[in-house]
């Protein structure tokens, strides 16, 4: 996958976002629970319109916004409320350890880091 770029001025990430897809913008919105052990799932997913509100919602609330249409493309493939695909794995981890640490945070225990005896 591409790499991808942060984007932390509202304004830009239309613009950005629209430009690296090739004119309607996509995004896509995931969630994660490490405590249910699950891979993270899509739980927003939207072209043009619907991406430039998924967009606004997370610059709303402040959540960490990353372009990079490769990804976005697998994910955008992905029915809502269904976990990310195998191959978006390694991919979405870069993106979560980054945020975790971008936030100053280190990712919470895990259910299999128990299984393992691992610490967080």
């Amino acid at each position: 996958m591409a790499e991808g770029r942060d984007l932390w001025d509202e304004r830009a990430a239309s613009a950005e976002i629209a430009g690296a897809t090739g004119g309607a913008a996509v995004a896509v919105a995931l969630a994660y629970d490490p405590q249910a052990g699950d891979a993270p799932k899509v739980v927003a997913s939207g072209r043009g319109f619907i991406a430039e509100q998924i967009l606004h919602f997370a610059f709303a609330h402040g959540v960490k916004v990353r372009t990079d249409p490769d990804l976005a493309q697998v994910l955008a493939a992905v029915d809502v409320d269904t976990v990310i695909p195998v191959e978006a794995f390694m991919a979405v981890a870069e993106i979560l350890a980054y945020v975790y640490r971008a936030n100053g945070r280190l990712p919470p225990d895990t259910p299999a880091q128990r299984a393992e005896g691992g610490e967080a």
